[in-house]
């Protein structure tokens, strides 16, 4: 499923699509979420992408980018 474009979406179809996204899974060792949201809320994370500011994918990698180097 392809994150909604911030010019044809609203706040809250792109806040319902994060919280999907990142939903639980309840198998860590599977799914690796957790690994890289490190506890961090996927509402404070994407709250740029969530307000029309930037795209997903560029907070997505910056956060992916992030979790590597730590």
């Amino acid at each position: 499923m392809q994150p909604p474009k911030i010019n044809n979406s609203t706040k809250e179809e792109r806040l319902a699509y994060v919280l999907e996204a990142w939903k639980c899974l309840h198998n860590c060792d599977e799914c690796g979420k957790c690994y890289i949201l490190k506890g961090r809320d996927v509402e404070v994370l994407y709250a740029d992408y969530i307000e029309g500011k930037r795209n997903y994918i560029d907070i997505t990698l910056e956060i992916r980018n992030s979790s590597i180097r730590q």
